[in-house]
């Protein structure tokens, strides 16, 4: 596990499961456009949040690729879910650009909200196929640049399947914290 803190900050990523982080106040759905079940990160997240969450996402569907919508967490040990689209790689374009809208997106919700903490799967990588460096990239980069214009956030987690996905975001933490 790698942890960095910068501008009052603590960056972590670590294994595990998104939906199994209770001590964040925000977890962060990689969504489908219709806000639906689905697989992946949206499927484990709809299924322990129970029927709820779909009945709430429902009016706010359906979203385009970098945009965040907020819903409450159900019965998820969190408060609330912030809900992104990622880009499909190599068809919704620029997927780096819609890649860091998510992450700013959803760190504006979280400001918005008076969130203190959240985590965030490794959005798009999955079943949209965006490369796991360029997307770490992308993700830790967007976070950095948002760092100074955080007041509320002050924990943020990157929540990553398996041992493999850990080394490649350290590394990259690591280079954009001089590490």
């Amino acid at each position: 596990m790698a942890t960095r803190e910068l501008h009052g900050v603590k960056i972590e990523c670590v294994q595990g499961n998104i939906e199994g982080q209770p001590d964040m106040e925000a977890i962060v759905n990689a969504a489908n456009a219709e806000l639906r079940i689905g697989g992946g990160v949206a499927g484990a997240i709809h299924r322990a949040a129970g029927p709820g969450l779909e009945a709430e996402c429902r009016p706010l569907a359906p979203i385009r690729p970098g945009e965040a919508v907020i819903t409450g967490a159900h019965h998820l040990p969190n408060r609330y879910v912030i809900h992104c689209l990622g880009p499909v790689y190599g068809m919704d374009k620029p997927s780096d650009r819609l890649l860091a809208s998510c992450y700013r997106n959803a760190l504006q919700l979280s400001e918005d909200n008076g969130i203190g903490s959240i985590a965030f799967p490794a959005i798009s990588t999955g079943v949209f196929g965006y490369p796991l460096e360029p997307a770490a990239r992308v993700a830790l980069g967007t976070i950095f640049e948002m760092l100074p214009m955080l007041s509320t956030v002050h924990h943020i987690r990157i929540v990553l399947f398996n041992s493999a996905d850990i080394q490649v975001y350290e590394q990259v933490l690591n280079e954009f914290s001089g590490k």
